[in-house]
């Protein structure tokens, strides 16, 4: 069963998580140990993130740099492979246009067939470092809905040179991004619900927030998604605080808000370990709010928050 159709299913409300690729070189081990933490809440399944491909110039001589590409945390593909077989857990890696041409993008679809992986997360993906605006590779998409239509028209059989294959046994399966706040570039929420309606359209079954604090948005949002025809599966997504320096760096990175009577509460904390705590009780009664409201499945962010996500599952699940 693909994640998508467990998600309209009848259950009660599922727990799920998304890891980063270690960092290039790093062992995977250190992965396997923060997956083997979270494993005791059954989740559904799990994300695996993707990065970039950045261009740097590193200088060879005085006055003379060379360019050259630099990815920081390759291996998706791989690691989903991997979890998958160690743990037997439907895996989601995403697919991103940020960095990737449509062919390479095609010989990823193709890797992940073979591999049997077919549940996606379709995405944009992040501006370079250092670029104002995302700029899209040479010939590449500017936008999700355009790799949407690509991997629907790969399920369909059809390659970007024309040629057709077999249509796939077991055709992918994808979800998107929803963002409660609205995307950074949408000029308002209604018009990045358009783009959202969009997505689904083009083949997406189920929508996944960007992380947020405050249920009355991601609620809201849900009637607006609602109101506007969008019937597919939305789940949210949430990620404890674990750091004084989230106060500034989440909003601004992000472009989301914090509550008030959250941000008093962390305006009172004197250390890391103070927000942490914080941060557990905060997820904590998100989390039993959303699980009260029937949602499907609750997708939490793990990076540097393994032990807060533990403990607010062991209260949750």
């Amino acid at each position: 069963m693909s994640v998508a159709l467990f998600l309209k299913a009848e259950h009660n409300t599922a727990f799920s998580f998304e890891v980063l690729p270690p960092l290039r070189g790093n062992s995977i081990d250190t992965l396997f140990n923060s997956v083997e933490r979270l494993m005791q809440f059954a989740p559904a399944y799990i994300n695996i993130t993707t990065h970039r491909t950045d261009v740097v110039y590193k200088q060879v001589s005085e006055g003379i740099f060379q360019r050259t590409t630099e990815r920081k945390r390759p291996g998706t593909v791989a690691i989903a492979a991997a979890l998958k077989s160690r743990y037997g857990v439907a895996t989601v890696p995403h697919v991103i246009c940020s960095g990737f041409s449509p062919a390479e993008l095609e010989n990823e679809l193709i890797d992940l067939s073979y591999l049997g992986i077919t549940d996606l997360l379709v995405l944009r993906g992040d501006k370079a470092k250092g670029d104002k605006d995302f700029v899209a590779e040479n010939g590449g998409y500017m936008h999700a809905v355009e790799l949407c239509n690509q991997v629907s028209r790969f399920n369909e059989g059809t390659m970007l040179d024309g040629t057709c294959h077999d249509m796939l046994a077991a055709p992918f399966s994808f979800g998107v991004a929803g963002y409660p706040e609205k995307h950074e570039e949408a000029m308002n929420i209604d018009m990045d619900i358009e783009h959202l309606k969009a997505k689904i359209d083009a083949g997406a079954e189920y929508v996944v927030t960007q992380m947020f604090f405050d249920n009355a948005k991601f609620f809201d949002f849900v009637s607006r998604c609602r109101a506007a025809g969008i019937t597919v599966p939305i789940i949210p997504g949430l990620k404890p605080l674990t750091s004084l320096t989230q106060q500034t760096l989440l909003p601004k990175t992000f472009h989301i808000d914090l509550p008030m009577e959250l941000a008093c509460e962390l305006r009172k904390c004197k250390d890391n370990q103070s927000v942490k705590a914080l941060g557990v009780e905060w997820g904590i009664a998100q989390a039993k709010e959303l699980k009260a409201a029937g949602v499907p499945s609750i997708h939490f962010y793990s990076m540097n928050a393994v032990a807060s996500i533990e403990q607010i599952a062991k209260n949750v699940y």
